[in-house]
């Protein structure tokens, strides 16, 4: 029987997103000053998304972890979860540092960082003020918030994350008396994530302002220049799915290429906010609707968003490297395994969100002072762009985290998994 319940094409989400990014960049590149002027329109957009993440993530951790009565349950997953982001990152790291000294793509700039755009020097400087809270005791004395309702406030993932597991625990050790409080939580839940759901529909507009801005304040041939960096970390991006995840999930019992089509609505979501986080309630449900029990989705998910950010790493890796080719900066073996160390690091304070990438690649460059932190801003250009692949791959990367980690724990097997994801195909 034909899907009588099926939307009609102008009414889906992720193909208005398209519509929207399609006319953000004629917009941008035919009226230019216009482009610019729709900035609010994405910074807007994003700051709504900002505002309900951080209750959102507080409850889901804290109903995930709270709802694992079983701890030793809860210790296993947690030590596979953390492990296998660690690995995973990690290689993402290695790839993207293997990729940038094969392709060479800053050799022959010969840069000189005082001859840059003063305005792009001064973001990379505000840039690496901001990357100090990511050094190595900075960063672990800031994961601690200074109250409970702080790490809110300021939208800080890794703090509200401390605080919810702590929570869980309280609750956790509660035990009956815990259960009124971890079903107000669940109900709080239901609350942020239906704020979120409404805020979601504006992405269409936030789309657009964000495309035409990039177009109109930098242009498309003013990158070209550039356009080798940036084809070599899509294309690296693109190969690290393929392959890496790919493995994961051939190893996990599914197919990655109908896992893409699976989550395809929350990809081009992303592709066109720049942020994994617009997309988190749809790819939530989605993992519960392939078998991943609720618990370890709501564990699994949020955490990902600081702990494994598989894009983010692979930009941070061939960035810093391509610097340092740019300004003619020599890096031995012994500079690129420190940066390798302290990128895993900084890497954990990049949430979703846009912007954070360039803030973290700041923090690893302060490891490496023969790079002057002013060449960022030959990256002030390019970011933009290429912060819709970082977003788009640490999606992928945590959703496949999820099913990999639910899979060995035999909540859902092989053919639930095929079956559920051809399911999903046929019915599209």
């Amino acid at each position: 029987m034909p899907n009588l319940s099926r939307k009609p094409w102008y009414k889906v989400l992720y193909l208005q997103v398209l519509i929207a990014v399609a006319l953000g960049i004629t917009i941008g590149w035919l009226w230019p000053e216009t482009g610019i002027a729709l900035k609010p329109l994405g910074d807007g957009f994003i700051k709504l998304v900002k505002m309900i993440i951080a209750p959102i993530i507080f409850c889901t951790v804290v109903h995930g972890v709270a709802s694992m009565s079983d701890m030793k349950k809860l210790g296993r997953v947690g030590a596979k979860t953390l492990l296998y982001f660690e690995v995973i990152s990690t290689l993402a790291l290695v790839i993207g540092l293997v990729v940038v000294n094969l392709l060479q793509p800053g050799a022959g700039f010969n840069i000189d960082p005082t001859t840059l755009d003063p305005e792009a020097v001064a973001a990379s400087r505000e840039a690496g003020k901001q990357a100090h809270s990511l050094a190595i005791v900075p960063f672990l004395l800031s994961i601690v918030p200074t109250s409970f309702f702080d790490a809110f406030a300021k939208g800080d993932v890794l703090q509200v994350l401390v605080v919810a597991l702590f929570t869980a625990f309280a609750l956790t050790a509660l035990g009956e008396r815990g259960q009124p409080v971890l079903r107000a939580i669940d109900t709080g839940s239901h609350l942020f994530f239906g704020i979120l759901s409404l805020i979601v529909r504006l992405a269409p507009i936030g789309a657009l302002g964000a495309m035409a801005f990039t177009v109109g304040r930098y242009g498309l041939g003013s990158l070209t220049l550039l356009l080798k960096l940036m084809g070599g970390f899509y294309l690296t991006s693109f190969a690290f799915v393929v392959v890496v995840l790919g493995l994961v999930a051939r190893v996990a019992g599914f197919s990655i290429f109908r896992f893409l089509g699976f989550i395809k609505e929350e990809i081009l979501l992303v592709l066109g906010t720049s942020s994994s986080e617009t997309a988190l309630p749809g790819i939530m449900q989605k993992m519960k609707r392939l078998g991943c029990a609720p618990a370890t989705v709501n564990f699994v998910v949020p955490t990902g968003y600081s702990f494994n950010l598989d894009g983010t790493n692979i930009y941070m890796a061939m960035g810093a490297i391509f610097l340092a080719q740019a300004t003619n900066t020599p890096l031995d073996l012994r500079h690129q395994i420190t940066l390798l160390l302290v990128a895993m690091l900084s890497s954990k304070g990049a949430s979703g969100v846009t912007g954070a990438g360039f803030i973290a690649l700041a923090a690893t460059l302060a490891v490496l002072p023969t790079v002057p932190i002013e060449s960022l801003a030959l990256l002030v250009g390019i970011d933009r762009f290429m912060s819709e692949c970082r977003a788009i791959t640490n999606l992928i990367g945590n959703s496949v985290a999820t099913v990999a980690i639910s899979r060995w724990e035999g909540e859902v097997t092989s053919a639930q998994l095929t079956a559920n994801l051809n399911h999903k195909s046929d019915t599209q």
